[in-house]
């Protein structure tokens, strides 16, 4: 029996080397060589932003009210907490992700969730790269090289409150990043479907305003801190700014850093490991309002490289008086702590 003839058929073998391609790139984006000669609007950018946030929100939203969870372990954080994993993360994730990836080809985007299944784009709805109220209150535009943005996404912050059903703290958060530095924020609570976004030296969202300092001398400080890993940070905090400080507990980083943005809080401070997804969309619009967000140790966080995806000394997040309160000692890393005992 001779040897079989193979015959391909020329429009399947193209059909599957673009296939290919496409997953090529939706994983590894782009060269280098064509993202430099490639620009994106910071301004589509951001509009698109807004579109895929809520669409993200909405998928959030829909599983926690069927009750659908499937949830799992994803494993522990190195101080020994459970990280839970929902199809809320997961279907945020591949609305936002696979959104970006059919407007943007080749755009570096980081998720906190990753999920590299097969997709058709054909399955994925159109983004709308146009928003009436960017229009409105944003003049101008900016168009920069594809190699100098990097997209973080937290599909869904705060997932043990969203477990829980402490649906306020639950929140939905893309960031953009230029250079490294945090320059589009866009902030989503599904549950108020209430969608805040900034853009540094640019403009903001209209259901944000720009906050007094009304804090006087001698009254108490108003500290929002996270729900876990209390004792050592309250403990800090009160030895450094008195023991009537008001200290509030909460979750997730977005919601923390919404209430100093909205002057509910004075600082948002935060002792451990934090992951960039959680914390680049409240820094842009932090910034935007002439706010602060630093380590603890009072240097401004990297948003450039996929290799670094954590932060490890600490956070303070302010509007007003920050190096004051760094001045102070207001906290250090829980590491440092933990080697003083």
């Amino acid at each position: 029996m001779g040897p079989a003839n193979v015959r391909l058929n020329p429009i399947g073998a193209a059909a599957c080397f673009a296939f290919g391609l496409c997953m090529v790139i939706y994983i590894f984006g782009f060269p280098d060589w064509f993202q430099k000669e490639q620009k994106i609007s910071l301004k589509e950018l951001l509009s698109v932003s807004i579109a895929l946030v809520e669409r993200g929100g909405n998928r959030v939203r829909d599983i926690r009210e069927g009750n659908t969870l499937a949830e799992k372990s994803k494993g522990k954080t190195k101080e020994g907490a459970d990280e839970v994993l929902t199809e809320g993360d997961m279907e945020s994730h591949r609305a936002i992700v696979y959104g970006f990836a059919k407007t943007f080809p080749g755009l570096q985007v980081i998720s906190e969730e990753s999920d590299i299944r097969p997709v058709s784009f054909k399955l994925i709805d159109n983004v709308n790269s146009k928003n009436d109220e960017v229009d409105k209150l944003i003049k101008n535009d900016m168009s920069v090289p594809f190699n100098k943005v990097t997209v973080w996404v937290d599909p869904l912050d705060a997932t043990q409150e969203y477990k829980e059903n402490l649906k306020q703290y639950v929140t939905v958060m893309i960031c953009v990043a230029v250079n490294g530095q945090p320059t589009i924020g866009v902030i989503h609570k599904p549950f108020e479907q209430k969608t805040v976004w900034a853009w540094v030296g640019s403009g903001h969202s209209s259901n944000l305003q720009m906050v007094e300092n009304k804090r006087k001398d001698g009254d108490p400080y108003n500290i929002i801190i996270s729900r876990s890993h209390t004792g050592d940070v309250m403990e800090s905090v009160k030895e450094s700014l008195g023991n009537n400080t008001n200290i509030v507990k909460a979750g997730g980083a977005g919601y923390k850093t919404l209430e100093v943005i909205e002057g509910r809080a004075d600082a948002y401070v935060h002792t451990t490991r934090i992951k960039k997804w959680d914390i680049c969309a409240g820094n842009a619009i932090l910034s935007a309002f002439h706010g602060k967000m630093t380590t603890l140790e009072g240097a401004f966080i990297d948003y450039s490289s996929r290799k670094e995806v954590v932060n490890n000394n600490g956070l303070l997040a302010t509007l007003f008086d920050h190096y004051k309160y760094l001045e102070q000692h207001i906290a250090k890393p829980m590491e440092h702590n933990k080697e003083k005992r």
